[in-house]
């Protein structure tokens, strides 16, 4: 059992006063060696050339390769099923010459695809939030995976003005508890943490309340969290919290109409990143626009049509294929991600060479089937206009050209004004018949994250035409 885990078991008052004795604790001593060594490079490789970059994703490639050959017994299986071997993969070019991987094949491997040269002692598991279906069960390299994981997202947030020593309010998961407590404060790193669990129309007061106490610099959250504090401050006229200079948001995907209501009600910068548990692809918006930077250090990102072809002009959608660099515990190469985005070519006013991600959709399962098969991803819905009063909502599909939208309320929209709603919300889609459920509450993930479209339809990306 490590440390942190043994310090989690203990009684709260003396949980707490573990945490106020770590916070004496220097920051470069209490974040560790690995995690400064990562965050100094990434200061000066975040301003490289494209060929620096080029040739630092080679380097750290050859070395994944020969890695994964030598010590992963599915790698080791599918080069000789190929008649490939390491130096056969010396080039971005060459991983061509290698499968995608799959859930599904993670699942049915999982056991092949750990390094038999890590002892298991050495290593943790974590286990994916399952949005898309079962869970996964990922290793890590303790002492490692999580401090490098770190470093990288920490340098993102801080190319857009955030500072370690900032006050900041987590609305996460980090604080999982379904029981009574609902908030958490971290003295060490000055983090005040809120459950999403507990936000309901009785306890949003004491949200608001806490954190003005608090006076948070920063707040770190999933989207469909703060935007139901959002809409609560909204409808009960709560000003803004005037210490918060800036809004991280990440692990869910950020619609526009959420970014547009956030910054209404707090008047803050708001930043958003893309990652994954399975650690293969990092990007994040920069100080200057909200395209997302792919950040090439931390793995190679590749956008992969229906064809299967890389995807290098704009306005194509594709699937996100990652590899990353970081975990050679359990390995990823060519990971389909089933998130699906456009490509980039411009170049950012911010000077960084980095590629360019236009926007991310999403999830393959977060599309609506129409009648004719056609796909309408949840970002083109006019949610701003028409679903503006509603504090949270959640669409289900099982049938092409019919869903069913929950609802849990919506001021000055009854039942019977339910037809003005289809029809906006149908406009330019065709023919979509909605039927509405008014509900008390719509349940969140285990990790505390919420699912605006539980799709039951299979979709496949090769079925996407626009």
């Amino acid at each position: 059992m490590n440390i942190k885990r043994l310090v989690s078991k203990l009684p709260a008052p003396i949980r707490q006063s573990v945490k106020y004795l770590y916070g004496n604790v220097p920051p470069r001593i209490r974040y560790g060696r690995v995690f400064w060594e990562t965050y100094n490079f990434l200061q000066q490789s975040q301003w490289w050339s494209q060929e620096e970059w080029e040739e630092y994703q080679r380097h750290q490639l050859t070395q994944l390769i020969r890695h994964s050959y030598e010590n992963v017994p599915y790698y080791r299986q599918i080069f000789e099923e190929r008649g490939l071997r390491p130096k056969d993969i010396q080039s971005l070019d060459d991983l061509k010459k290698l499968p995608f991987l799959t859930k599904e094949i993670i699942r049915k491997n999982s056991d092949q695809l750990i390094a038999r040269n890590i002892s298991r002692s050495e290593m943790e598991v974590v286990r994916t939030s399952g949005s898309t279906g079962a869970p996964l069960s990922i290793y890590y390299e303790k002492g490692k995976t999580d401090l490098v994981e770190n470093a990288f997202v920490h340098a993102l947030w801080c190319r857009v003005g955030y500072r370690s020593r900032w006050k900041r309010v987590n609305l996460t998961w980090e604080l999982v508890s379904k029981g009574d407590s609902w908030w958490e404060y971290n003295p060490a790193q000055k983090i005040l943490t809120l459950s999403p669990y507990h936000m309901n129309e009785e306890n949003l007061g004491n949200y608001v309340e806490k954190m003005r106490r608090f006076k948070p610099e920063a707040i770190k959250s999933i989207p469909s969290a703060i935007i139901v504090l959002a809409d609560f401050m909204r409808r009960h006229q709560v000003s803004p919290f005037p210490s918060v200079k800036l809004i991280l948001l990440g692990s869910e995907m950020l619609f526009p109409w959420q970014r547009r209501r956030i910054r209404e009600v707090f008047h803050s910068r708001i930043f958003s990143w893309y990652g994954q548990a399975e650690q293969v692809i990092l990007a994040g918006e920069c100080e200057q626009n909200n395209e997302y930077h792919i950040v090439p250090e931390y793995g190679i990102t590749e956008l992969i049509g229906a064809d299967g072809e890389q995807i290098k002009q704009e306005g194509v959608r594709g699937v996100l294929v990652g590899t990353g660099f970081n975990n050679y515990a359990m390995p990823f190469i060519r990971y389909k991600t089933d998130d699906l985005a456009f490509w980039s070519n411009k170049k950012c006013s911010c000077e960084r060479n980095c590629p360019l991600l236009e926007k991310i959709e999403g999830r393959d399962q977060e599309f609506i089937v129409l009648r004719d098969g056609h796909l309408v991803p949840l970002l083109a819905l006019p949610f701003s206009s028409v679903l503006s009063k509603a504090i949270q909502f959640q669409f289900y599909q099982d049938k092409p050209g019919e869903v069913i939208l929950k609802i849990v309320k919506m001021q000055g929209l009854e039942q019977n004004n339910s037809k003005s709603v289809q029809k906006k919300l149908s406009e330019g889609l065709g023919h979509l018949k909605i039927k509405f459920e008014f509900v008390d509450s719509i349940p969140r993930t285990d990790r505390g994250k919420f699912k605006y479209m539980i799709q039951k339809i299979p979709i496949k990306f090769e079925t996407f035409s626009d």
